[in-house]
């Protein structure tokens, strides 16, 4: 029988174990010592899988032990392929959790990895650390498939069973092989792509897509502030036509859509095709945090409330809705040029984890909400934010921007 091993518990690699594990052995290995006791005490930090379900799962287990993995012969790789602070790709944690397979690969054993990266790195960049580490060669002694992450964290509709898997391996043969494996999991059923580069590029684009018309749905956001008419309004209006795609503006963060293109931009550079429609959507996602402020600012300024020492609140820092991950969160961009200014910006968010948010952005979170505010910026979507007792928020004056178009009109200053 098979057995896998899952490289990477976080949002990607622990629902996959719990899925793989009820039907195959599974070990869940990761490096960190904290999240492995945690998983073993049934708790999962990221929100993905409910502490009942992880103690069900009968072929699962949980280390951070090397020896753990002699055994398998099935290694799912799921870790994190974030930018660096130039937005060039940084496959440091691919590449070591490459080398520690490297270690325990046996002849006859299978590699897939599910980060998502550019097309090429797995065979061009991947495979020659197993290689050097093991001593073994592929497509002889081992072999490789890849098979890209579709997890949308937060979402408990569509989760990793209802979403269509696509698939691909290193020859004909494995890529059977690798597709079979998913089917067992995936009631979605898959999609076998001809090539591992296939599947690398179609990954990577589907990030890259989302990411083109959020900035789209963002220029006209500038645009219509301009002509003083509200984006909502319109897009309503542009929606009613059946083939009106439904994207709306907004802070693009994560550890997907704000960094994916990244890794296709940089690949198309290294053949010498430098891209213009990608990289113009990039500029203007990642410069919305900014001009979000600058809102807030001038409608302040509009209604003379004083800017400097100015008390403002931001509701939420984690990157989307009902989710604790803070990873690439763009609200940072906001609060960061709010206290430009000389504000003092009070942070907001009961999802997120108080501790992280202090290591990741040195921002200590406010713990509970009993203060009057100048300005309130709702950046996140939270389901605790539509209760809100805003009476308790807000003085004759304060301004409310709404980044999500979440809240109802009456309670809004302006909106994206």
């Amino acid at each position: 029988m098979d057995k896998i091993g899952i490289i990477g518990l976080g949002y990607v690699g622990l629902p996959l174990a719990v899925e793989f594990g009820k039907v195959l052995p599974v070990v869940g290995f990761d490096i960190n010592q904290s999240r492995i006791n945690e998983l073993k005490n049934g708790f999962d930090r990221t929100l993905e899988v409910e502490g009942a379900e992880l103690g069900d799962v009968k072929h699962l287990s949980f280390s951070n032990n090397l020896k753990e993995l002699e055994d398998v012969n099935i290694f799912i790789v799921t870790v994190p392929t974030p930018v660096d602070k130039n937005n060039d790709p940084d496959l440091t944690p691919l590449l070591k959790a490459s080398e520690t397979v490297g270690k325990v690969l046996k002849k006859g054993d299978l590699v897939i990895y599910e980060s998502t990266v550019y097309p090429g790195c797995t065979e061009e960049d991947c495979v020659p650390v197993l290689e050097k580490t093991s001593g073994l060669k592929y497509n002889v002694d081992f072999f490789c498939g890849y098979s890209p992450e579709r997890i949308n964290p937060g979402d408990k509709t569509h989760r990793l069973p209802s979403i269509k898997k696509v698939t691909s391996g290193s020859t004909p043969e494995i890529a059977e092989k690798v597709d079979q494996l998913y089917k067992r999991i995936v009631k979605a059923g898959t999609h076998k792509a001809s090539s591992i580069k296939v599947a690398e590029a179609a990954k990577v684009i589907e990030n890259s897509q989302r990411d083109i018309n959020i900035a789209f749905v963002n220029e006209l956001s500038l645009i219509f502030e301009k002509l003083g008419i509200d984006t909502y309004e319109v897009l309503e209006a542009a929606g009613t036509k059946w083939n009106f795609l439904p994207f709306r503006p907004g802070l693009v963060g994560g550890h997907c859509i704000g960094v994916d293109p990244y890794y296709l931009t940089h690949k198309a550079e290294s053949l010498g095709y430098h891209s213009e429609v990608i990289l113009a959507g990039r500029k203007i996602n990642d410069t919305m945090g900014i001009h979000i402020a600058h809102r807030v600012i001038k409608l302040m300024t509009q209604r003379d409330v004083p800017v400097k020492n100015s008390k403002i609140l931001v509701l939420g820092i984690t990157f989307k809705e009902n989710c604790p991950d803070i990873r690439n969160s763009r609200v940072i961009d906001v609060i960061q040029e709010l206290r430009s200014f000389g504000a003092n910006v009070h942070v907001y968010d009961p999802q997120a984890n108080s501790v992280e948010v202090k290591h990741e952005y040195d921002i200590s979170l406010t713990n509970s909400l009993g203060e009057k505010y100048d300005a309130v910026v709702l950046a996140v979507s939270h389901k605790e934010f539509s209760a809100l007792d805003w009476a308790s928020l807000k003085k004759e004056g304060t301004i409310v921007f709404d980044v999500k178009g979440f809240l109802d009109k009456s309670i809004i200053t302006a909106r994206l």
